[in-house]
């Protein structure tokens, strides 16, 4: 049993991953500011089932909150730190670039500066397969270059992976960063396209299709996703001092640190989703073909070696099963 903080615990991937661990009987810290990006009643349901479980203690904040985040790891006595909060979006950081830069890059930076004045054995956080950017090789890669991010959202998250390099090698703090690829399930973001679509096509509302649905996404179940996070958080990163620098592989370094892809590597065209979607609904789509919108990539798929060589894992839960599972929450919630 370990005293591990969650940021962003009343978050889509925070709340099952806190469940999880209160689960496994650790003693969780939940630190989240409630932002009214989406439905917050939604964020306030999902903390209300996680305080009817033994261990929890939720504090609510900003992580930009250099005051409150010192004091939390000061009083709060952590072993493990997994940070997830962070303004997320690729769409809505064309409108609002001052929210990434101060929650996921000075929020991120007080959560380093906390790691390093207070002895944490293992920081593992929330990074994105937005990293990839530009990218064409696929499937995506951590031996991969990652220089050409196309949103900020992009590269915050990137810049936390260089920041996280910078403190791990500094400072020796062994630290893990996590490439998610769209994640989606029950309790999800209602930001995220599936989710949107759901609702509009019970609403008989016609849903944005971009690229005349052509692009494809790597779309990742969310208990694969937790089950990852999980496995990782016991597998500390180690100095590897036989790493060579004249090799120039980015997934390589002398400190404490791993980047791992969790994906489910089998990318689904959005065509196809939105049919799969409709089957599970029982109901056709009203559909309104867009161009290509800023910032958008046109395929997301994850190269998931790495992850399964070091904790024995790979993602696997198809996107009918996903879906179905989804669409049952979905009514169940909003009845």
């Amino acid at each position: 049993m370990s005293k591990i903080l969650v940021t962003g615990a009343a978050g889509f991937i925070g709340f099952h991953l806190v469940k999880r661990l209160l689960q496994e009987e650790h003693c969780i810290i939940g630190l989240d500011n409630l932002n009214d990006y989406y439905d917050v009643s939604l964020k306030e349901a999902r903390l209300a089932i996680l305080a009817e479980l033994d261990g929890f203690t939720f504090v609510r904040g900003y992580l930009e909150d250099r005051v409150l985040v010192d004091n939390l790891f000061k009083t709060g006595e952590f072993e493990l730190v997994i940070n997830l909060a962070a303004q997320a979006g690729v769409r809505y950081s064309l409108e609002n670039p001052h929210a990434y830069v101060e929650s996921n890059v000075c929020g991120f930076l007080n959560v380093l500066e906390g790691c390093r004045n207070n002895n944490i054995k293992h920081l593992v956080y929330a990074s994105s397969s937005s990293v990839y950017g530009s990218n064409t090789v696929v499937p995506f890669s951590e031996h991969h270059h990652v220089d050409h991010p196309v949103s900020l959202y992009a590269a915050t998250k990137r810049s936390n992976e260089l920041m996280a390099h910078t403190y791990s090698s500094l400072f020796s703090i062994p630290v893990t960063g996590l490439r998610f690829f769209t994640v989606y399930g029950p309790w999800g973001r209602p930001d995220m396209a599936y989710f949107a679509f759901t609702k509009a096509i019970l609403e008989a509302r016609t849903i944005d299709v971009f690229n005349n649905g052509m692009m494809q996404r790597d779309f990742t179940y969310i208990d694969d996703i937790i089950e990852g996070i999980v496995r990782v958080l016991d597998c500390i990163p180690q100095s590897d001092f036989s790493w060579n620098a004249e090799k120039s592989d980015p997934a390589a370094t002398v400190a404490p640190y791993r980047l791992y892809n969790i994906g489910n590597s089998q990318p689904v065209e959005l065509g196809h989703f939105i049919e799969v979607l409709e089957k599970c609904l029982g109901k056709k789509a009203n559909k309104l073909f867009l161009p290509m919108q800023p910032g958008e990539v046109l395929i997301t798929s994850a190269d998931v070696s790495d992850i399964a060589d070091a904790v024995g894992f790979r993602p696997g839960t198809t996107i009918e099963d996903g879906l179905a599972r989804f669409v049952d929450w979905y009514r169940g919630y909003y009845g």
